[in-house]
């Protein structure tokens, strides 16, 4: 069924009539705000940035294999909509000449830089809006200006004790109600760390770090792309803007590797929507600001550089793009709960600072104004045998290992918040479970099945791109 919607793009050839040399560049433009205070992403309420603890980038990676050219952009921030991203892609276009659909762009997701969408209580400001667009397009020219002969090779490594479950079977005297008035969760998110009313964690976690890294013919390293399935980590002091543990990755990994000043590292967020940087059982004593960035960074850093020491690399290598659009529907109030939300609001005492059943209440009206359906976009990306999966959610762990093990390449991994941005992606039995990551809002309102029609898309674009393989 899914064969008879749209599929936008099966880039199997494109900008030169013959294979040659495959070619690369990468480059970092700044996307820090130009002026402060600002709002940022990442809480209920809004809070203001008054400082920059490090600076945010837009970090770019293109490939070309002489018949296909792609752009991969991952900015240094907690999510970002389609709007913005395709006026960045347009003006890379045109610049370039890279296709618009040939370009993926995602956030990793930190929960500390500025806010570009309106989301629960949270504005953007109209010219950083603006910065952040210009500077999207302006990391692929800039990494088109490097183009150079470059190899490709990629690895993975197990970095298990940074990730874990966040959501938990627990015993009935942590199940509260929520937002909605109901008592009908059966798992609780972030339940207090080490409690003996843990029982177990809900679903899995993906322990491993997938990387793809490119150096030029004389074996310099050009830029190394990771994907973990880590949320954030967070720790940074109040008030301040932080790339988290994705830039702090980036300029470790430069240094692990030796690449230089033009070196340029990126952290794409995994299968992440329900994990954390806490194990739960045993938790960590409190650190000071940034420590645990620094720690959790280095330590992916560490695994990466060594796996790196076993990769083969190759020029040899066939690039190919996939793009679709899938229908999904949204979960919008029936009558009864849109009653109940607008009386909440009707007595609300502080409308700029509203309790928790006064935010769901203004998502529940602002959902129902939604139309009952959207078109979510998904990519693929065959880079030789290793194949990127890009998905516009926060996607829970065990779809991504999902696709993962249905995947033809022999390395896969999911880049999510991707190219638009639509809230988390919980698997229908975990929509049943209840728990934060499921209760209706503008982070969490696409219907039940959304992961199980994602998955049979990925799995078909994937399938598309390995096999088209054979016909060049």
């Amino acid at each position: 069924m899914l064969r008879s919607l749209v599929l936008l793009l099966l880039l199997l050839s494109c900008s030169r009539l013959d294979a040659g040399e495959l070619r690369g560049g990468a480059a970092a433009v700044d996307i820090t705000p130009r002026k402060l205070p600002v709002s940022m992403t990442g809480a209920f309420q809004d809070r203001q940035a008054t400082a920059v603890h490090d600076r945010l980038h837009a970090r770019s990676l293109v490939l070309d294999d002489g018949r296909t050219r792609i752009a991969l952009v991952i900015c240094d921030s907690c999510l970002i909509t389609r709007d913005i991203y395709d006026r960045g892609k347009e003006i890379a276009a045109r610049e370039t000449g890279i296709p618009k659909s040939h370009i993926l762009t995602a956030a990793t997701h930190t929960h500390t830089a500025p806010t570009a969408v309106p989301l629960a209580q949270c504005r953007p400001d109209p010219d950083y809006v603006e910065h952040l667009t210009q500077q999207i397009a302006q990391a692929v020219i800039a990494a088109g200006t490097r183009m150079q002969p470059v190899e490709v090779g990629w690895g993975v490594v197990g970095v298990p004790e940074e990730v874990g479950n966040r959501r938990w079977f627990v015993k009935p005297e942590l199940l509260t109600a929520n937002p909605f008035g109901r008592t009908d969760d059966r798992v609780r998110t972030n339940p207090p760390a080490g409690s003996d009313s843990l029982i177990r964690p809900a679903g899995p976690v993906d322990p491993d770090v997938t990387f793809l890294s490119m150096r030029d013919t004389s074996g310099r390293p050009v830029a190394l792309l990771a994907n973990y399935g880590l949320h954030y980590v967070g720790g940074i002091p109040p008030g301040e803007l932080s790339a988290d543990y994705f830039g702090e990755f980036a300029r470790q990994i430069g240094e692990r590797l030796g690449g230089g000043e033009t070196f340029v590292g990126m952290m794409t967020n995994g299968a992440s929507g329900d994990v954390n940087n806490y194990q739960f059982r045993e938790p960590l004593p409190p650190a000071a600001p940034f420590v645990r960035i620094r720690e959790v960074a280095g330590r992916i850093a560490d695994r990466a550089s060594a796996a790196h020491q076993q990769v083969t690399f190759s020029e040899n290598v066939t690039l190919r793009l996939v793009e679709r659009e899938i229908e999904l529907g949204i979960r919008r109030p029936d009558a009864a709960e849109l009653e109940r939300a607008k009386q909440l609001l009707a007595g609300t005492a502080d409308p700029d600072r509203l309790t928790l059943e006064e935010l769901y209440a203004q998502e529940a009206v602002r959902l129902s104004k939604r139309p009952a359906t959207l078109r979510v976009p998904l990519q693929a990306i065959g880079i030789g045998e290793l194949g990127i999966v890009a998905i516009p959610c926060e996607v829970f762990a065990e779809i991504g290992l999902e696709i993962k093990r249905k995947s033809p390449f022999a390395g896969t991994f999911v880049i999510g918040l991707a190219n638009d941005y639509h809230g988390y992606l919980p698997t229908p039995e975990q929509h049943a479970l209840g728990g934060y990551e499921t209760w209706r809002s503008g982070w969490s309102y696409l219907e039940p099945e959304a992961s199980t029609k994602i998955v049979r898309a990925a799995g078909e674009m994937l399938e598309a791109i390995h096999d088209s393989t054979a016909g060049r």
